[in-house]
């Protein structure tokens, strides 16, 4: 098992990312959020995942104040899903509103072109097409570096490479929800990185008991540990972004990546699917 993954043009992550959404809550920054994210780059992590619609930009602006300029990490960030009140979640890929989110990223990261630009949400009220082209001009441009794609079908990942590379997709994915099984096998034979978000079911893994805590035992891990183990495991494209606000579940989460699996073990926690 390779412990990175690198990107077309030769860029290697850690195989262990970080997701930032829980460093925010709703315009309130959690004690110690900026201690956490640079913990994360000590500990090697250097895939970070965050997103406009996070806490209206302050994700973004928290990743700059911890980490700017950056050294040898990529920071992903997403548009194309507007937050308008807390649970409230809408698709918006109007390709004007793109184009300015992508601005306002830039600007709040501080960066002159984005390492890697997600479309949130395929927007069902707008053409594909036009959502990704707009991605691409932005490419393009050479405000965008690489371009990803989250929550999408083979379908539609299909449609988006006819018009531009897909560098990821962001896809719901973990131990026990395997609904992207399909997208998982496209990334892998199209060379793509399969960015699973919640990938230890917020949490919810570690209290399930059975085969999960049976090898986590025997493994010296804990079940959320093993829960990521099997994920990197499962494919070489797959690049896990557990999130916390937590410095001691952060250092349980990279440390995963060491974890190693048997045949025997992946087989048992294949059939918790």
């Amino acid at each position: 098992m390779t412990s990175t993954y690198s990107f077309e043009d030769g860029f290697s992550v850690h195989r262990v990312g970080f997701g930032a959404m829980r460093l925010t809550e709703w315009d309130h920054v959690n004690d110690g959020a900026k201690a956490v994210a640079r913990r994360a780059a000590e500990l090697g992590v250097t895939f970070f995942d965050t997103a406009d619609a996070y806490d209206l930009g302050l994700n973004e602006e928290l990743l700059a104040d911890a980490l700017h300029p950056y050294p040898g990490l990529l920071i992903a960030t997403k548009c194309g899903h507007a937050r308008p009140s807390r649970g409230e979640w809408v698709p918006l890929g109007r390709p004007e509103y793109l184009r300015q989110q992508a601005e306002l990223s830039l600007r709040r990261l501080r960066l002159d072109r984005l390492g890697l630009l997600q479309l949130h949400r395929v927007d069902p009220q707008v053409p594909l097409a036009d959502q990704v082209g707009a991605l691409a001009r932005l490419r393009d441009e050479g405000k965008v570096a690489r371009i990803g794609l989250s929550e999408v079908t083979v379908a539609q990942l299909t449609e988006a490479r006819a018009i531009a590379p897909i560098a990821s997709v962001q896809n719901r994915y973990n131990l026990t929800d395997r609904a992207s099984d399909d997208v998982l096998r496209y990334c892998e034979r199209e060379g793509i990185a399969f960015v699973p978000w919640l990938p230890i079911a917020g949490g919810g893994h570690t209290t399930a008991g059975g085969v999960l805590d049976k090898i986590a035992a025997d493994a010296g891990a804990t079940p959320a540990q093993v829960s990521l183990a099997w994920l990197l495991h499962r494919s070489p494209v797959m690049i896990p972004i557990p999130g916390t606000s937590s410095i001691a579940h952060l250092e349980e989460n990279c440390a995963a990546a060491d974890i190693t699996l048997s045949a025997a073990d992946c087989a048992e926690l294949d059939e918790l699917a």
